[in-house]
């Protein structure tokens, strides 16, 4: 019989409808806007009363509060506020009522409904330019990378030089260049040799000064800028790697200038726990404890990170560091305590093979490097009124988690120790998994994009949706009469279908994605414009109105399938090749095409075909 499905289609149609409108439904339900609170480390706990301290001195300022929470263990506590305009004065009042000792972020705190989360259901993320969120711009301290090489390469020249049974004398770095001293100059002419044959990257000078002959390394122009290329490089992979770590949805990790990062994160992740890894260097150095008789320009004094225990003097010279690292896994030792094992390089093993094989017997220490951030509040005049304004900073802190007996030569795989429990040990092997850092790297600039602007953008962006579905309503029912109805229904459907899709693929919405969202609509309705103008043009040619219906349906369909294909295939070269915005715009333009495709085609039908089928019409509204 024409224009009749049989059950099973009816069954399906219902089905995907139905879980459109269930995966849909959390985009209901908006975020509330929130401030998270975090420790600097992982083995800092929120409790309660910290939360009571941000919840009193919000309230002195006026800022009401919604509910507060201490989630994941103690790991993180969230304040809801009320107002979205709240959250960035809240965030300079709690973070100057707690101290240093907390990191205070933006964040939004889902208020979907816990059977729809039982079921996956969450809402669409939102992008940096509809939710707000921060703009982060990191600075790559390029001097201190260079330093960090200059102190390797020492390292190597020396036992070089130890190696050959060269006598020298170590002497302070000056103007970038290492600096050794020699009795005479047949020593020096010697070593000069050495390194040269060695080590091509430096251009040797010999000087006299105190009655010793002085041999200056300098990098050469082309290994500086080497090196400089290689830190910022290193350390771009290297922030990317932790932001995947995080799982930070539709981040934009990219490189600007010589020496610069930016990092976008959208407010709906979790920016308290992504400040606090980027902002670490969590770098790693391994240095022989000094010996009893060594002078004291060969020898740092470093203090451990467990309290109580005296400094302890640890040679200059580096065996590798922390960017030589190829792996990293948490694990415990063999009474229950957390530790690292780590694999470095090959040429990371040979340097230690190197040093631990001629100094069994003696101590070697692990320092780890991290950049502690450090919140001054100093008053400036805004806008000509005096304020307190916060300037946030981060210094560098080098402290020993490990100080060992060489029981054995080490190679390239071996396990570090000391460490203050098992999130210690996990976001230490985190960061160096994720590639050590080249260089240092601070927070030249933190931008918010605040989430009154984004409100706005999604108002406007609401409203131009509304609109577009008004206007293609009315002139789809204006030209179509009854099957133009049924195009507006299933027009509606399609865009529950769109919203379902692209919250369980947990697709970012961005103010270009909306477009596409606009320009769906235009698409869906096109399709059954041609549906709807081919069963007048078999009317109009004497075909009875079943009869029309089924081929308007059938021969429409492969200019439908053609005409989005082609466009499909444009969304899909615009995904490859965009980025930021371009790519939201291909995705929302993508997934509305193939959820038109279901309801122009099929959805429609099954409506016309519980109306029309099996009834014999003598006129037909179209």
């Amino acid at each position: 019989m024409l224009n009749k499905f049989p059950v099973w289609k009816y069954l399906l149609i219902v089905a995907v409808l139905a879980v459109g409108f269930l995966y849909s439904a959390p985009n209901l339900y908006p975020d509330d806007p929130a401030i998270q609170i975090s420790g600097n480390s992982t083995a800092k706990r929120i409790e309660q009363s910290d939360l009571d301290r941000a919840d009193r001195a919000l309230k002195e300022a006026g800022i009401e509060v919604k509910g507060l929470s201490v989630a994941d263990q103690g790991k993180a506590g969230l304040l809801r506020l009320v107002k979205k305009e709240d959250q960035l004065p809240a965030k300079d009042i709690v973070r100057k009522a707690l101290g240093e000792d907390f990191v205070v972020a933006l964040n939004l705190a889902q208020t979907t409904p816990d059977w729809l989360r039982s079921v996956g259901a969450t809402p669409m993320k939102l992008g940096l330019d509809l939710s707000g969120g921060v703009h982060f711009l990191l600075e790559v301290d390029m001097e201190k990378a260079l330093d960090a090489r200059r102190k390797v390469y020492e390292g190597e020249v020396k036992t070089l030089l130890r190696k050959e049974r060269v006598r020298y004398r170590s002497m302070p770095e000056q103007a970038g260049a290492i600096q050794l001293g020699f009795a005479d100059e047949d020593t020096l002419e010697k070593a000069r040799s050495l390194v040269r044959k060695d080590f091509t990257d430096f251009d040797l000078t010999t000087t006299e000064r105190s009655g010793m002959q002085v041999l200056r390394l300098t990098l050469t122009k082309a290994k500086i800028a080497e090196i400089r290329e290689y830190s910022i490089k290193q350390n771009l992979t290297t922030v990317r790697n932790r932001v995947n770590e995080l799982g930070v949805a539709e981040p934009l990790v990219q490189r600007q200038g010589a020496n610069r990062i930016v990092v976008e994160l959208p407010g709906v992740q979790d920016t308290a726990e992504a400040k606090r890894i980027l902002g670490k260097t969590a770098n790693l150095e391994f240095r022989l404890e000094a010996a009893a008789d060594a002078s004291k320009a060969s020898t740092e004094a470093f203090e451990f990170r467990e309290p109580g225990r005296p400094p302890v003097d640890l040679e200059r010279e580096l065996i590798i560091t922390g960017d030589q690292v190829t792996d990293a896994q948490a694990s415990f030792d063999e009474n229950g305590r957390p530790q690292v094992n780590i694999r470095l390089d090959n040429h990371g093993g040979d340097l230690m093979s190197r040093a631990t094989r001629s100094n069994v017997g003696r101590s070697m220490a692990v320092i780890f490097i991290e950049q502690k951030p450090i919140t001054k509040f100093v008053r400036k005049m805004v806008d000509g009124v005096e304020q307190e304004v916060a300037v946030p900073s981060f210094a560098e802190e080098k402290k020993i988690i490990s100080l060992a007996t060489i029981q054995s030569p080490l190679g390239s795989q071996f396990r570090i120790t000391g460490l203050n429990g098992q999130g210690e040990s996990s976001e230490l092997a985190l960061l160096l998994r994720a590639g050590g850092l080249a260089a240092p790297m601070y927070f030249a600039e933190e931008r918010t994009i605040g989430p009154s602007l984004g409100a706005d953008n999604i108002a406007k962006g609401v409203d131009a949706a509304l609109w577009g579905m008004l206007f293609v309503s009315l002139f789809i029912i204006a030209i179509y009469r009854f099957f133009g109805v049924l195009a507006t229904i299933a027009l509606g459907f399609n865009m529950i279908l769109l919203l379902a899709l692209m919250s369980l693929l947990s697709a970012t919405l961005t103010l270009p994605g909306i477009a596409g969202i606009v320009l769906t609509m235009g698409m869906a309705v096109d399709a059954n414009v041609l549906i709807f103008s081919r069963i007048r043009e078999e009317i109009a040619n004497g075909m009875s109105i079943p009869r029309a219906i089924h081929e308007g349906f059938d021969r429409a369909f492969s200019a439908i399938i053609d005409a989005n294909l082609t466009t499909l295939l444009v969304g899909g070269i615009l995904f490859a090749m965009g980025t930021g915005p371009v790519k939201g715009f291909a995705v929302t333009l993508s997934l509305g095409i193939l959820t038109s495709m279901f309801t122009a085609i099929w959805v429609t039908r099954a409506m016309v075909n519980l109306i029309f089928g099996g009834r014999d019409f003598k006129k037909l509204w179209i």
